[in-house]
């Protein structure tokens, strides 16, 4: 397996979606909520998917049920993160750590085998995206702690390097990338959804439910932005090494970057110019390496 020029096109595309709809959650006022409703809609694309995909190989289905329960903790610390610290400060370390993982991960489990050219472009991007993360930049949420931001980031680095080991190997047993994307967002948004409102009680069911209905419109966008990122990068999977799509795909660090400067005003210095430079050599190493 190799990655093909028509292959990074799509990974960057579905990063840039990825970037997107974490934006979404860190301009919302309740994290949780957005994370549990965009997640929670996702059924309903999903459904209508599994009409016209089938059903995955059943040999799939122990890895959907895994990555299933490990998602639930990513979607717990993701809200987390985005509580304590601001979008340029909480997504690239979240993301940054992972791809050294995976890459050791998909060696143990998936007999993937790095070029060095492949583990120089996976460090690359790691240092730029960690450079990204570290920088400086001003707690935008109210009672924002950077200490906190980043224990739940550093935490999320490595259950997004589990889900995505786990995910590699489902839908490469799945024999359908889109029917094992399908049926992973039915088993996983709802659970989330149901847990969130049963943490908030009887007595604030009501406004967290008036609050979902308020944010539907714009959930309904980060919904079909968080399906087709991740539906790409799993399809990515059946065609490259997972170690090398999983590091191409934290280049929607420079999205955020920007996403998080232009329209939540987060500070871009030095640093993050760095950073950036060090992904976009890291992705060139990837691709042509």
């Amino acid at each position: 397996m190799t990655l093909t020029g028509p292959v990074a096109l799509a990974v960057l595309f579905g990063a840039l979606l990825h970037a997107s709809w974490n934006a979404l959650i860190k301009s919302s006022t309740d994290k949780s909520l957005d994370t549990a409703l965009i997640h929670g809609l996702g059924v309903f694309f999903a459904v209508p998917m599994l009409v016209f995909t089938g059903l995955p190989a059943l040999a799939s289905w122990p890895y959907l049920a895994a990555s299933t329960v490990v998602h639930i903790g990513y979607y717990i610390a993701l809200a987390g993160a985005y509580k304590h610290g601001d979008l340029g400060l909480a997504y690239p370390v979240m993301r940054g750590s992972a791809p050294l993982l995976v890459a050791l991960g998909s060696h143990a489990l998936l007999g993937e085998a790095l070029s060095a050219g492949a583990w120089l472009g996976v460090a690359g991007v790691c240092a730029g995206v960690l450079l990204l993360g570290l920088a400086p930049a001003r707690l935008q949420t109210a009672g924002g702690h950077r200490g906190k931001a980043l224990g739940f980031a550093l935490a999320n680095a490595g259950i997004i390097a589990v889900y995505t080991v786990i995910d590699g190997l489902g839908v490469r047993a799945s024999g359908n990338a889109g029917a094992y994307v399908a049926l992973l967002f039915v088993f996983d948004g709802l659970p989330f959804l149901l847990l969130v409102l049963w943490r908030r009680g009887p007595a604030h069911r009501a406004a967290a439910l008036a609050y979902m209905a308020r944010r539907s419109r714009v959930a309904w966008l980060g919904t079909v932005a968080s399906l087709g990122s991740y539906g790409i990068a799993l399809w990515a999977m059946t065609r490259a090494p997972v170690a090398v799509v999983a590091a191409l795909r934290e280049t929607s660090v420079l999205f955020a970057a920007l996403i998080g400067a232009v329209w939540l005003r987060e500070r871009f210095g030095l640093q993050r110019v760095l950073g950036t430079a060090a992904v976009l050599a890291g992705v060139m190493t990837l691709r042509f390496g």
